[in-house]
């Protein structure tokens, strides 16, 4: 299934997202929790959990126009552009309630080890 650009920063604004897409500089294989949710990032627990905090600066280039949308990585904790003509959508898990995603986040992420966490991304 394909997805725009304003598409894909809108699911990504509700809810955590994980897509499989591959990457534009050396065409390997990624998978990824994603979102823009800044009221998840910004809240105490995204600010603890994620070390998040808001962009200082603007991109250096326009991401839309070159079919990119920039989102938050939940595994690596930091921004990525992801090339959305080879992205798909594996699920996307709702942000509100918040309680809900940190349960799912508490039950599969926060487990993880750093092995665990590079064979997910490879997968």
């Amino acid at each position: 299934m394909s997805i725009s650009v304003n598409g894909l920063k809108t699911l990504c604004q509700q809810n955590v997202v994980e897509l499989v897409f591959n990457k534009r500089t050396n065409n390997q294989h990624r998978r990824m929790l994603c979102t823009l949710d800044f009221f998840l990032l910004n809240s105490d627990l995204g600010k603890q959990i994620f070390k998040f905090s808001p962009p200082r600066y603007s991109p250096p280039f326009d991401a839309s126009s070159k079919g990119l949308v920039t989102v938050f990585d939940i595994i690596m904790l930091n921004w990525r552009n992801i090339p959305v003509t080879n992205a798909a959508i594996v699920t996307a898990i709702p942000t509100d309630p918040a309680e809900d995603f940190w349960k799912y986040f508490d039950k599969f992420i926060s487990k993880m080890s750093v092995s665990q966490k590079a064979a997910f991304m490879q997968k």
